[in-house]
């Protein structure tokens, strides 16, 4: 690898830490934040209101790199991304701040997309290996040092500062793939898509408002359940309208070209897997500090060797594509993502941290060897001139499956509580402020809310089974391409 290829990869590696670094980053401040600006009914926004953005601006800057080039594309999203942080630095109310981790979200809408496209265009199928293996590293480094950052800024300086940190690693990024980056764009006239751009925004905004809504308190009913209705009913309008727009524009923000076999099935396990993946991220810590009672500190430190596994198995999985294909490391993955969500299903109140560590280590491995392979392989089933909107939709069908998985997931886990509760007889209780209801409401006690806790949590992990199950069934469907160009 050539001195420019790596200044390359160190820009991708700062702005891919930018993005990561972020949410748990942010994820330490809140409870400071909410105190701050008085926001604790608002905490859930703060970090929908991003993933929302995320998630509808994704295809647009795949479409965009694939149009105006990738260097362009990203250090416009990355300097959004900073001017974003800038101004929730400065937020005075929750209000304010919600308006601008919108900002922030449209901007990191580019870095998870067009870093990954760069990476599939200037390196070599073996090189894809190495580097997928570091940007995963950069993850499971932000999931360390996110917390201990976090928590250093807000004690010596202000949660502000969670925020400010962002923008010279920004700046350095935006430098290093300005003076490194070189491509070809061929210059053409370009007609935007404008409306299939309008469209798909306004489909993907009531999609993921609707269930959203559904995740919280006890979940779809009375006035919410109409709500989301309506909200999905307006979704499916706009998807509707979406594709009879894209069948006419002469640049569509989504070719359907892209939308073969092989690339549906890999989309349809990605948006599963992103599903068990924050199954795993919210519930392994509620049941780690809720259940067993250790330390936040304790739990964080717990997770990280997912974020380990995770980044030696995307190298040497990886690896193995070329002798194996792609079926077979994605089965592989997805056998062994299988495997660590049975034994998390075995755990319980009495369980040794100790297990549940080995348990995460596990689930890590199949994580790496899949996200790994399945963008190695969206990337080799398209051209370079499709390349940017094919990763766009993998990015935003992972970003689907993160919001509705933990969305199905918050509502499944808040009515089992719920139903936990009635059964032994004890109405009203509320899953937000399970902890404050002790002693007030008669039966609810700290083994009770431990037992209602467990029992929820398991029902979460047995449908995590049920999902990694149809992740490996899909698996078979897949051909080994990329095993065949090798030979």
């Amino acid at each position: 690898m050539d001195k420019k290829k790596r200044n390359i990869v160190f820009a991708i590696l700062v702005a891919m830490f930018l993005g990561a670094v972020e949410g748990t980053v942010v994820t330490t401040a809140v409870p400071t934040i909410v105190k701050d600006l008085s926001g604790v009914g608002l905490i859930s926004w703060i970090f929908s209101a991003y993933f929302l953005a995320s998630a509808i601006t994704t295809p647009i800057y795949g479409k965009l790199a694939d149009l105006y080039g990738r260097k362009r594309t990203l250090s416009v999203g990355i300097g959004i991304f900073l001017v974003g942080s800038a101004l929730c630095g400065l937020s005075q109310t929750m209000y304010q701040l919600i308006a601008f981790r919108v900002l922030q979200g449209m901007g990191a809408g580019a870095i998870f997309t067009v870093t990954y496209t760069i990476v599939g265009d200037i390196f070599t199928l073996a090189e894809r290996a190495k580097v997928q293996g570091w940007l995963s590293g950069v993850w499971g480094i932000a999931s360390v040092l996110g917390p201990l950052v976090g928590g250093f800024l807000i004690d010596w300086l202000s949660w502000h500062w969670i925020f400010y940190i962002n923008i010279p690693f920004g700046i350095l990024s935006i430098i290093l793939f300005q003076k490194n980056y070189d491509e070809t764009i061929e210059k053409k006239r370009v007609q935007i898509d404008y409306a299939g751009t309008l469209l798909l925004s306004l489909a993907l905004l009531a999609l993921l408002t609707g269930f959203l809504l559904g995740g919280q308190g006890n979940g779809w009913e009375g006035g919410t359940l109409k709500i989301s209705i309506g909200l999905f009913a307006l979704a499916i309008i706009f998807l509707a309208a979406f594709y009879f727009v894209e069948k006419k524009a002469a640049e569509p923000i989504i070719p359907f070209s892209i939308l073969t076999k092989t690339s549906t099935v890999i989309n349809v396990i990605s948006f599963l897997a992103s599903a068990v993946l924050i199954g795993a991220d919210v519930y392994l810590p509620v049941y780690i500090q809720s259940v067993l009672g250790f330390s936040a500190t304790i739990s964080g430190l717990s997770m990280s060797p997912m974020s380990i596994s995770w980044m030696v198995a995307s190298v040497v999985l990886a690896k193995a594509i070329p002798k194996y294909g792609e079926q077979a490391v994605i089965g592989l993955s997805t056998a062994i993502l299988l495997l660590s969500c049975l034994l998390l299903s075995t755990v319980g109140i009495q369980s040794p941290l100790v297990l549940v560590i080995i348990y995460n280590f596990i689930m890590g491995v199949g994580f790496g060897g899949a996200f790994t392979t399945i963008i190695i392989a969206i990337q080799a089933a398209v051209g370079y001139e499709q390349r940017g909107a094919a990763t766009a939709l993998n990015s935003l069908v992972r970003t689907l499956g993160n919001t509705i998985g933990v969305s199905i997931f918050g509502m499944i886990f808040n009515l089992n509580i719920i139903g936990y509760f009635n059964n032994l007889g004890v109405k009203g209780i509320d899953p937000n402020n399970l902890y404050n209801q002790v002693g007030v409401i008669s039966g609810v006690t700290l083994h009770a809310i431990q037992s209602s806790l467990i029992s929820a949590i398991h029902v979460v992990f047995t449908t995590m089974i049920v999902i990694a199950l149809l992740c490996l069934l899909l698996s078979f469907l897949l051909p080994s391409n990329l095993k065949e160009k090798t030979e």
